[in-house]
């Protein structure tokens, strides 16, 4: 059975490029009906972040990508936090030294410093040349000492890639890395393949910052008898030309669009697509229908640019698509920042908002006019296409106030009597009602619908407030 993982680190927000790493390795599972896995590395104790770990749990289930096993639901393989794992780490470095796939290293600080600024770009393997007899006596004095993995100097390392086939790298550009620190700590790099192996992860998808520093994890496969895993690595997301998103450069996370507008479908749509092409030209997408489209011949061996823009219209489209009553469920937290909200029939003006928001954060801007209307700009009464101006909006407003305020119920037969009767185009009468009631060029909706949900009480306020501007 494939058996796929993503193993952040909880280290704050879930950052857009580690949410499609977990995307992809969602899809690849649920393509070849695997597993997905979600396991935690938190060994990097400086960086960790308090309540991470729940921020990771609840952005890949807003996400829709549903783990078969991790830290909070369970699973044979666990534990699944890597600091719950400690005890198990040790063993296998200990073979390895058995195994001559790797040794003791008891080099002080200030060597190793001195090595580097020498012009020494990786370690020495000084400590290799130690006999066993000589280990055991150090260690027996309480000499610090760490692990570190003996890879051979000559000849070169080959592996297979899915996205970018056979990758040859010189053994001469890998370093004997540290498996085991100083104080008993397994590195990332020594416990994610030890824990690859005990989950049975078989499929290990990652970016291509991966793709030179693979050899290292394959010698400690290989040291310790174990089958390597298939590798599938990605091009970063990037945000300009030279620039990769990163969280540290506080490059937007998932909870950050999420807090902007954005809905979750849209934006794993979206990131789906950085990267990867579905054989259709089809681009707005279900999590189910990329689970069946997904291959790797779609992975792409460029990077992507982060387009938002490109996401913002895929999200207006799934705007678009909500029933009201879930687009009210969505939209309530930026409703609720409006404090003019309870004055108004919301279903109703969530109904005329939805089809001409892109993201949610437009309800403030297209529903400003509600409080932002005294002193606005009378020059939105000119209009040349309906050949409206001040003069004409003086004129028309007294007797458009008492139509109104007897026709109210009928408004289109309203403004057609109105404009027939006065020898108006009707596009002078809806130009100069609309912009006298909303005091704004950008709205909800047309007149008829503004003055419904203003009111028959504010709408004649409106009017007459601007006609009362018109005559000073």
């Amino acid at each position: 059975m494939i058996r796929t993982r993503f193993a952040p680190s909880p280290t704050g927000f879930l950052h857009i490029g580690g949410l499609r790493t977990a995307l992809y390795a969602y899809l690849y599972a649920k393509k070849n009906n695997g597993k997905f896995i979600l396991r935690l590395e938190d060994t990097d104790t400086a960086r960790r972040v308090e309540g991470a770990e729940q921020v990771i749990y609840s952005t890949l289930k807003a996400a829709g990508l549903i783990y078969d096993e991790g830290p909070d639901v369970g699973g044979k393989k666990g534990p699944y936090i890597q600091s719950e794992r400690v005890d198990t780490y040790q063993k296998y470095a200990d073979k390895l030294v058995k195994n001559a796939g790797a040794y003791v290293c008891f080099c002080s600080k200030e060597r190793l410093e001195e090595l580097h600024s020498g012009g020494a770009t990786k370690y020495d393997k000084h400590c290799l040349k130690l006999t066993d007899k000589e280990v055991k006596e150090r260690k027996k004095k309480g000499d610090s000492f760490v692990i570190r993995q003996n890879i051979p100097v000559e000849g070169t390392s080959t592996y297979t890639d899915l996205v970018f086939g056979d990758i040859t790298v010189d053994n001469k550009e890998l370093e004997d890395g540290v498996l085991i620190k100083s104080d008993g700590m397994a590195t990332y790099n020594f416990a994610n393949v030890i824990d690859d192996y005990l989950m049975d992860i078989n499929v290990v998808i990652r970016g291509t910052e991966y793709l030179s520093s693979t050899p290292k994890y394959n010698y400690l496969y290989k040291g310790l008898g174990w089958d390597l895993p298939t590798y599938i690595h990605l091009q970063p997301i990037m945000r300009d030309a030279t620039h990769k998103l990163s969280k540290r450069d506080g490059d937007a996370s998932f909870n950050d669009f999420i807090k902007s507008g954005f809905l979750a479908e849209a934006i794993v749509n979206y990131i789906a697509l950085l990267g990867w092409s579905p054989k259709d030209t089809k681009e707005k997408l279900s999590l189910k229908e990329m689970a069946e489209l997904f291959s790797v011949e779609g992975l792409s061996k460029s990077s992507s640019i982060f387009d938002i823009e490109k996401m913002t219209w895929l999200n207006s489209l799934y705007i678009r698509e909500l029933e009201l009553d879930k687009f009210l469920e969505l939209a309530k937290p930026f409703f609720e920042k409006l404090p003019y909200i309870a004055d108004y029939d919301l279903e109703y003006l969530a109904s005329l908002v939805q089809p001409r928001c892109t993201t949610l954060a437009d309800i403030a801007e297209v529903t400003k006019f509600l409080t932002e209307f005294d002193g606005y700009d009378l020059n939105l009464l000119v209009n040349e296409k309906n050949k409206t101006d001040l003069e004409l909006a003086k004129k028309m407003l007294p007797d458009l106030i008492v139509a109104i305020d007897k026709g109210f119920d009928d408004l289109a037969g309203t403004f057609a009597h109105f404009a027939t009767t006065h020898d108006y185009k009707k596009g002078q009468v809806m130009w100069i009602f609309r912009s006298s009631i909303t005091g704004a060029l950008v709205t909800c909706g047309g007149a008829s619908e503004m003055a419904k949900l203003l009111g028959k009480k504010r709408t004649l306020e409106r009017l007459k407030a601007t006609l009362k501007r018109l005559d000073k």
